[in-house]
């Protein structure tokens, strides 16, 4: 697997060629593409807004700090949490992806070949099943899918730890195998379905949404979000090293293992949260790090905030156009980043092929 992309050479990954200008003309510009797609997320829809009236809605929201009225209500309680959530989730599983994929040191590595997905999802469906998803009117559901996520942990970290050593190669085939179980139990539980409507939950929660009512909810999983974003960003030398290889590593200080185990559990936080709020969303944790890697360098300074940045506006976008293809219908935004992520990264790997060969 490590075949497909070849490794970067150390130039790329170098402290010492950290351009300054570069890493402000890339964030200044995904800045400006993410305020563009946050516009276009909150016009669009069943109900067209036009930007007149945006704009309008906002001005009055700052000097009144009100939500009165059918435009403002649909801009601030429906369509600008979806905006946030869909930032935060993006984001998280893009970084989730970017770590996986250094610490791995593959680019094909993202959080469901893990099995955290999987997991996640596994126990939000036993939840459904057992009719467990409200507790005096609060969804257990993203409990559940946090839950999930960190029983997988547990799972594949137990299993690819010997004497105190975390084996790459055995979590990677342990993450995969889970992934299956977790699939397989899935599908169980929907054959094994009393009602259209369990069926329903099951299906759509399989599939993502980043629809959530609960705005309270959607502050607190961005924050942590945030929060662990911050903290990823702090391995960026770490992480730096370990695409020149782990004996190289070792060479030059890092203690790979125990930052290995960091990086796991900082790659499986980020998307049990992610997953555990919008269900299984594919390809955005695949997709975009590699294409950001591609374009804007291996620099994990750069590469993690850019990854957040743009795995943000790509599922910005997706749900934008989940929303809009067949409105008033919502399709599952899984559907869309699985056909247009899938689509593109079968593009720019024949473009990639072209250019080598």
């Amino acid at each position: 697997m490590n075949a497909v992309s070849p490794s970067p050479p150390p130039s790329d990954v170098s402290a010492a060629t950290f351009n300054l200008t570069r890493y402000l003309f890339w964030i200044t510009g995904l800045l400006v593409l993410l305020v563009v797609a946050g516009f276009f997320s909150l016009s669009l829809g069943s109900t067209h807004i036009p930007f007149p009236a945006l704009l309008k809605a906002f001005r009055a929201w700052l000097l009144s700090g009100g939500t009165e009225g059918v435009t403002s209500t649909i801009i601030f309680r429906i369509r600008l949490p979806r905006l946030v959530l869909g930032l935060s989730v993006g984001g998280a599983l893009s970084v989730a992806g970017v770590i996986f994929q250094g610490m791995f040191h593959n680019p094909l590595v993202e959080p469901y070949t893990l099995g955290i997905s999987g997991g996640a999802a596994l126990g939000v469906c036993l939840f459904v099943v057992r009719g467990w998803q409200f507790f005096r009117g609060i969804s257990l559901l993203p409990l559940a899918g946090f839950f999930g996520a960190l029983v997988t942990l547990a799972i594949v970290y137990g299993i690819s730890v010997k004497k105190s050593l975390l084996q790459t190669n055995t979590m990677l085939l342990a993450g995969v195998m889970i992934s299956f179980i977790s699939s397989s139990a899935i599908m169980l539980l929907m054959a094994l379905s009393q009602s259209l409507q369990e069926l329903h939950s099951l299906l759509f929660w399989t599939m993502g949404s980043l629809e959530e009512n609960n705005s309270r909810l959607v502050i607190l999983i961005s924050f942590s979000i945030l929060l662990l974003v911050g903290v990823s960003f702090l391995f960026y030398r770490e992480l730096n090293t370990l695409v020149l290889g782990e004996e190289e590593a070792l060479h030059l200080g890092v203690s790979v293992h125990r930052v290995k185990k960091w990086l796991f559990l900082l790659g499986t936080l980020l998307t049990a949260l992610a997953v555990s709020i919008s269900g299984m969303i594919g390809f955005v944790g695949l997709i975009v790090p590699h294409l950001m890697r591609m374009l804007s360098g291996s620099d994990h300074r750069l590469l993690i905030i850019s990854s957040f940045l743009s795995g943000g506006i790509f599922l910005i976008l997706a749900d934008t156009l989940a929303r809009t293809l067949i409105a008033p219908v919502e399709l599952p935004v899984g559907v869309i980043t699985g056909l247009a992520g899938g689509s593109l990264f079968i593009y720019f790997l024949y473009k990639k092929n072209i250019i080598l060969g």
